[in-house]
């Protein structure tokens, strides 16, 4: 089985895949002390209750923006797993999306596999909007080419500049409000901050899609996508598995298939 792990900026994914279907995803909080043993103690807790066992697990693939925590999860590959990881971003590995930017190094891991994981499902010129840390719209040509793109601040980021510059703003969780017009601090809040990103999206996109000039189909992702499910006017389609589905592709792609299975 292939054990397929997103290291982001704040959420780390872990994903199981059985050779047909994912059988089982869990999220942890990203912390780059956490050692090959911690992460193995977590995670064999966890493959228990779908029974099964670090034994179980015969592959590893691996995408990480945070570089301080890619030593411990190669580490839990290769102590636990008794493999060696496919890492995206690591000479030798291919991944198969073209580059059309002016450093193409500049171009995200997380990114790239985004950009892989839609082109496996859709079809045409891609905008892929990606929903965690920062807000990314990213955009892949109708022949697989990762374009370039934007980042904006994730919404996790303006909630917590909100609480934390202004004194009389509380932490709140992030929520569609009942009403456009907060009939309280709370609600008014929680209204600019769901139906600004809403709206920045939208204007994004829109403004994209005019420069671009051609039909472009827009996929949303990330840890907080399904919050505008509904609200948005521009995604077609929401689509949580797109980061893992472009790892299992990575792996195929660099002959996991063959190797393990």
């Amino acid at each position: 089985m292939l054990l397929a792990i997103d290291c982001g900026n704040t959420n780390t994914l872990f994903a199981v895949h059985d050779g047909e279907s994912w059988i089982a995803q869990w999220r942890t909080a990203t912390y780059t002390a956490r050692t090959a043993d911690e992460y193995a103690v977590w995670l064999q807790q966890l493959l228990s209750l779908q029974e099964l066992s670090l034994k179980d697990l015969d592959a590893c693939v691996i995408s990480s923006v945070v570089p301080q925590s890619l030593f411990n999860l190669r580490n839990l590959a290769r102590r636990y797993l008794e493999t060696e990881p496919v890492v995206v971003g690591e000479p030798g590995v291919e991944i198969g999306v073209g580059v059309n930017l002016e450093t193409p190094s500049e171009a995200g891991a997380d990114r790239l596999v985004n950009a892989l994981g839609c082109r496996v499902k859709y079809d045409g010129a891609l905008v892929i909007v990606d929903s965690g840390t920062a807000t990314t719209l990213d955009v892949v040509s109708a022949d697989g080419a990762f374009e370039g793109g934007i980042i904006a601040p994730g919404i996790n980021l303006s909630m917590q500049a909100l609480h934390t510059a202004a004194a009389q703003l509380p932490r709140i969780a992030i929520e569609r409000p009942p009403h456009v017009i907060g009939r309280n601090t709370v609600q008014a809040m929680q209204s600019g901050v769901f139906w600004g990103y809403v709206n920045l999206i939208d204007g994004l996109v829109a403004q994209v899609k005019a420069e671009y000039a051609q039909p472009m189909t827009v996929i949303a992702t990330g840890g907080v996508a399904s919050l505008f499910e509904g609200a948005s006017r521009t995604v077609d389609h929401y689509d949580a598995d797109v980061t893992i589905r472009g790892l299992h592709e990575v792996w195929r792609r660099n002959g996991g298939d063959r190797r393990d299975g």
